[in-house]
């Protein structure tokens, strides 16, 4: 690869690097994929459906995975659905909602553009973007069910677990296509590009190894899989979610600031497990990081090495840099000023922010931001020498503010003691 910003693979096999990173969960045979990932460069792909205009953290295993693949010298094939996301894969619970084509048509080319920085587009085993919309749209209803629902016997697909769990509520035909067309994917993909391997969730594995079949079927095989395990949280919470919802990859639904912070607190009992599935260090640094976090755990040297790592990956130096900055400016230790809007904003919404029409004084505002419970409280931390704003001590306890003192004409930092701070922004 002629990238220089990707770096090496490590000193095991891919195979057992995948393993000790717990990144396999099951597989059409580890002896076949360890000859088949160890012997040579191959074609594998994975694929995300357009179901939401952005992916979000919880596909980050499958896209730091085919990294990682990348990265062993095999060569990506990136499958974002224009034709699947317009079906949609069956939940347990209902009837998943049909999204209009020209919907899912914009969905596709947002995620095309975040897959972009998790590979390389340039040399021998460059990345490649496909649609499988580029195939299927192409064929009729007579074509579909001849060439590939002839292969599929129905007694093995209603033995999938999320059919089964339909059955009594009910499922459409639409639905339960859905695993015909994934493996006509991996048909394809074999045919047109010499694909051998795909991988995915673990909630996949049914229809990853009905494409296998399907595959072998078709005469063209043998093709393996494997999939990853899913990301699950200690607490028993939804792994890539918040108070906020969900975090997505989009920094115009998820701040470069609010995925930093989601990454520095993740629980000490999940951030030996999130840098093996999704770092890029070596094994060597991931063991040091983990005996740190336990020897030193106030330190958070794992989630903040794990935050600054993906946060510059799918955000950029430059934004990472600026959310470093932000983290550090808030609790006095650099310029707010130099702090862009966007990322002051996102920031100060993270620590709570208080619109206002107009500026009461500095009493008042500690109050309204929730800093203090009552203005005979605030003006107690404003002579104890507590208060800040933007960083500069209040000494006054009657001080007020001006115009002149808003950050990019429009927000305030203000701060009690070391640690608890909130925004203000001024309504226009």
């Amino acid at each position: 690869m002629t990238d220089s910003s990707l770096p090496p693979p490590g000193r095991d096999s891919l195979t057992d690097d995948l393993r000790w990173r717990g990144l396999i969960q099951d597989s059409t045979g580890l002896d076949e994929l360890r000859a088949l990932l160890d012997d040579g460069s191959v074609a594998y792909y994975v694929g995300f459906d357009p179901t939401a205009p952005s992916l979000h953290v919880g596909h980050l295993m499958q896209v730091a995975t085919a990294r990682r693949l990348q990265l062993a010298g095999h060569r990506p094939l990136l499958l974002v659905g224009g034709a699947t996301g317009q079906i949609g894969d069956p939940k347990e619970s209902a009837e998943r909602t049909l999204n209009p084509p020209e919907v899912v048509a914009g969905w596709v080319a947002r995620i095309r553009d975040q897959l972009a920085p998790f590979v390389s587009y340039q040399g021998a085993n460059a990345a490649q973007l496909v649609n499988n919309l580029d195939w299927t749209g192409e064929m009729s209803v007579v074509e579909f069910l001849r060439d590939v629902g002839k292969h599929f016997p129905v007694n093995k697909m209603l033995a999938r677990e999320v059919v089964r769990a339909r059955l009594e509520s009910g499922i459409s035909f639409t639905e339960f296509s859905y695993q015909l067309l994934q493996a006509n994917d991996f048909f394809e993909l074999h045919r047109r590009h010499g694909c051998q391997l795909q991988f995915g969730g673990s909630d996949q594995w049914g229809n990853i190894t009905a494409g296998v079949d399907y595959v072998r079927r078709r005469g063209v095989g043998p093709v393996q899989a494997f999939t990853t395990p899913l990301v699950t949280k200690s607490d028993g919470t939804k792994f890539g979610k918040t108070e906020g919802g969900a975090i997505w990859l989009d920094p115009e639904m998820t701040s470069p600031y609010a995925f930093y912070q989601f990454w520095v607190n993740v629980d000490d009992r999940d951030v030996g497990r999130y840098l093996r599935y999704f770092s890029f260090r070596s094994r060597e640094e991931l063991e040091a990081l983990e005996k740190e976090t336990a020897e030193r755990p106030a330190a958070r040297a794992a989630q903040r090495a794990l935050a600054e790592e993906l946060t510059t990956l799918v955000h950029g130096e430059r934004e990472m840099a600026q959310v470093v900055a932000a983290s550090q400016a808030l609790f006095g230790r650099g310029s707010l000023e130099e702090l862009a809007p966007a990322t002051l904003r996102a920031a100060l919404a993270e620590a709570g922010l208080v619109r206002l029409a107009e500026l009461p004084d500095v009493a008042g505002l500690l109050r309204e931001a929730g800093l203090v419970p009552s203005l005979k409280e605030a003006r107690r931390v404003i002579a104890e020498g507590g208060a800040y704003v933007n960083n500069n001590r209040v000494s006054a306890v009657d001080a007020v503010l001006t115009p002149e003192d808003l950050l990019h004409g429009r927000y305030l930092v203000l701060r009690r003691g070391k640690r608890s701070f909130a925004g203000v922004e001024l309504r226009a």
